[in-house]
């Protein structure tokens, strides 16, 4: 008998909450510079953008896509864009490892990643997120300035101009709280894989994997035959 997924709503709560709060963040500094925060429907400039979602966020939006699209045309046509996403993904960060192997400066290997387009397979034929509503944490954000790492990002699409002074969120808080609450959904699982927690997916990944008792290694490792 295999094993069965334990629940893992309160875990989707949390991190709506984290959600609730990024939109009440971005909404805070729209209203403080309307002029400069330009996001529209139609405009999808920052559904091309390459990121990677946490281990709760990808279970997130797997089971919000299977909420919605449970079966059907619509959801073949958005698993077989996701699929070919994927692919060409997984030629890039193997060319993104072969780079760093062959001792390519890491800041130049960032340079080109971030210029990088990919059209995200939630798109639909008018440019519009067939999930917007449970869009992950980083699109969220976009439209408004950011800092990672210790570098300032901003839309090109914004009024926002180089070197103002404006309120900004700093993603690396939101990704360590993503990373915890990550930490101990992998423990509420009880997977046998120890480094689930440090799983980070597109999101054309997110969708397309069947996040089974198998795959999160609960009840065990699978023995290879």
């Amino acid at each position: 008998m295999s094993a069965t997924l334990p629940d893992l709503s309160p875990f989707f709560l949390r991190y709506e909450t984290l959600a609730r709060e990024a939109d009440a963040a971005f909404q805070h500094i729209r209203a403080q510079f309307p002029q400069e925060v330009t996001c529209a429907k139609g405009c999808a400039s920052c559904c091309h953008a390459l990121f990677d979602l946490s281990l709760v966020e990808a279970l997130y939006l797997n089971a919000k896509f299977s909420q919605i699209f449970p079966s059907g045309m619509e959801r073949f046509a958005i698993t077989e864009k996701a699929s070919e996403t994927d692919r060409k993904l997984a030629r890039v960060k193997r060319q993104i490892y072969r780079d760093s192997r062959d001792g390519k400066d890491s800041n130049a290997i960032l340079h080109e990643v971030a210029a990088i387009t990919e059209r995200c397979p939630l798109l639909d034929d008018e440019d519009k997120c067939v999930l917007y509503e449970y869009r992950p944490i980083t699109c969220r954000f976009y439209g408004v300035p950011t800092s990672i790492g210790g570098q300032g990002h901003t839309c090109g699409k914004t009024g926002f101009k180089a070197g103002g002074r404006y309120p900004t969120v700093f993603l690396d808080k939101m990704q360590e709280r993503l990373a915890q609450l990550s930490a101990e959904t992998a423990t509420h699982l009880k997977s046998a894989y120890k480094e689930l927690a440090l799983m980070y997916v597109p999101v054309s990944a997110a969708l397309i994997t069947s996040y089974d008792a198998q795959y999160l290694g609960i009840g065990g490792i699978p023995k290879e035959k």
